[in-house]
């Protein structure tokens, strides 16, 4: 059987480090990405990296910010956007590719529902991406943290390569949701405008990342929605790690997860860029499902209003302390 065509749907830091492994691998990609980024590419070529073995350089893979030669003749499209952006996408995949499988590799928890309405006649899979990507310019995508791509079950092409696998689940939804909850940290990493490496080593901001998260768990128990693993410990286990002493949490956390020195957040990455960050798909979910079970959720809050100051200023990523988030850390 012939390999399958692959359009990567927005493609940004995750489209093209995902679309450079399966490129490198041997499959058919097409990136369908900003005019910038695709003079980027053509000028430099494409470069993945990892925190281990990947360092791939790639001139052949075809990018473009044409929708319509990314995206027809595609038998598997890869979105890779914003949340803000997905129902855009939809159309562009109704007008240009209504066969091919979707699969979201997108962050939030309601974007494969968006994709299915818009294309009630494709087989759109929600997915989750547990690793960290960030641009390093000139072409050049370097992955900071260890982890495989879970993918709602069911009939897949084989896109696993090296660098890169994929994992089916039935508890798709669960499992986005447990990501959600860890992904409350790319606010705090933005704020902070440290490496994720050297803010773990700070107490007082895993302080900020525990209470978060404890905050958001309980807002999800009330709303009778059980978070799954969606790294090496359970949700609800990862606030009490975060508080440990920092010798034990660093023993503890190199056995849960691969980081190193240079990995940021995504939010980080766009403040950093002067782009809009998915606060509203993160921290603003949390927000939404407090207000609609009468709960109050003010570290949250506290955080989304922090993130929007920061978009509003178009400084970047501001450097604050613990202490300016709450006076408790």
């Amino acid at each position: 059987m012939s390999r399958p065509r692959i359009a990567v749907a927005g493609a940004g830091s995750i489209g093209c480090f995902v679309g450079g492994l399966l490129h490198a691998g041997g499959h058919d990609v097409r990136l369908l990405a900003r005019a910038r980024l695709c003079e980027a590419l053509a000028r430099h070529a494409l470069r993945v990296t990892d925190y281990g073995a990947v360092d791939i350089t790639q001139r052949d893979v075809a990018a473009t910010d044409d929708p319509a030669t990314a995206l027809e003749g595609a038998d598997v499209v890869l979105v890779c956007v914003k949340s803000g952006d997905t129902q855009t996408m939809a159309q562009l995949i109704r007008d240009h590719a209504p066969q091919a499988q979707v699969i979201s590799l997108q962050n939030g928890v309601g974007n494969a529902d968006i994709l299915r309405r818009a294309l009630p006649s494709a087989d759109v899979r929600a997915a989750m991406v547990p690793f960290n990507v960030v641009s390093r310019g000139r072409g050049h995508f370097h992955r900071g943290t260890s982890g495989d791509i879970m993918v709602e079950a069911g009939p897949l092409p084989d896109l696993d390569c090296q660098g890169l696998r994929w994992v089916q689940t039935d508890r798709i939804e669960a499992v986005q949701w447990g990501k959600l909850v860890l992904n409350l940290g790319n606010a705090v990493n933005a704020l902070s405008d440290l490496p994720l490496l050297t803010q773990l080593q700070d107490r007082r901001w895993r302080r900020v990342m525990a209470a978060q998260m404890a905050e958001a768990l309980r807002i999800l128990r009330v709303a009778g929605i059980t978070p799954a693993k969606s790294a090496a410990a359970p949700p609800w286990l990862i606030p009490h790690i975060l508080r440990l002493p920092t010798p034990l949490f660093r023993r503890i956390a190199a056995q849960m997860l691969t980081i190193d020195a240079t990995a940021r957040s995504s939010m980080w990455e766009d403040l950093t860029h002067r782009r809009p960050t998915e606060i509203d798909a993160l921290q603003g979910v949390i927000l939404d499902l407090a207000q609609r079970h009468g709960r109050q959720a003010p570290l949250t809050a506290r955080m989304r209003g922090l993130i929007k100051d920061a978009e509003a200023a178009g400084a970047g990523p501001p450097g604050l302390d613990p202490s300016d988030i709450d006076a408790r850390f």
